[in-house]
């Protein structure tokens, strides 16, 4: 029997030129989350990550706070999917970066569109996998941490390819998939028991390191 850890990276630096790059605050949020992990004593057997740089600087966050270095195996399939693709997919032009409260709504209502119409097919957005091919990205993740892993393992990844995995292993539509990468905050948990056979929801979207009065304020979601 292993444990499987999916966090969520850190905040990410919306409508900034490069998202792909933790903030300030994010990487506060990963060495946060090492931080509690040295203090529950949790190591880890192994580490698979997402190819992102901000996957890469979520994991060296979680590492400095506890105070040891993992190898971590990069797995492409679980990268993000391409937010600006999908919203170009159903509204073409020009994107307009969000910069207001009213901006990001948008942002975040055309993305619901883009992700809905992408899993039924509807839109090939470019540059990126069937919705089918990002799944089995994911899923072959999932796959390979089964036949080859016990333990504790981590996994960082974003959004999507978690909410996606959850989905997976709950046996729920694509469509459910969309709230759940909707509600996931920044440096959250996820964590599923496995075997060789399955894997098994334990928690989901926790923020235990983040419960603190001192960092209530450290809680986001994009």
């Amino acid at each position: 029997m292993g444990q499987l850890y999916l966090v969520r990276h850190g905040q990410a630096s919306l409508g900034a030129a490069d998202y792909d790059q933790l903030s300030p605050l994010g990487l506060q949020q990963s060495h946060r989350l090492g931080e509690h992990w040295q203090a529950q004593g949790l190591t880890f057997d192994a580490v698979i990550i997402g190819g992102l740089k901000r996957h890469a600087q979520t994991l060296a966050g979680i590492q400095q706070g506890m105070g040891t270095r993992h190898e971590a195996r990069v797995w492409p399939g679980l990268n993000e999917y391409d937010s600006e693709a999908l919203i170009r997919a159903i509204q073409p032009g020009e994107l307009v970066k969000p910069t207001t409260p009213e901006g990001y709504k948008q942002h975040f209502r055309l993305l619901r569109d883009g992700l809905t119409q992408w899993m039924a097919g509807v839109v090939s957005p470019q540059g990126m996998p069937s919705y089918t091919e990002f799944a089995k990205g994911v899923t072959s993740a999932l796959d390979h941490i089964r036949q080859q892993h016990e333990g504790n393992v981590l996994l960082v990844s974003s959004g999507g390819p978690i909410a996606t995995a959850v989905a997976h292993v709950l046996r729920v539509s694509p469509e459910t998939s969309i709230e759940l990468n909707m509600r996931l905050r920044n440096s959250a948990v996820s964590e599923f028991s496995f075997n060789a056979k399955r894997h098994s929801l334990i928690a989901f979207n926790s923020v235990p390191h983040l419960e603190t009065p001192s960092h209530k304020d450290w809680v986001t979601f994009a």
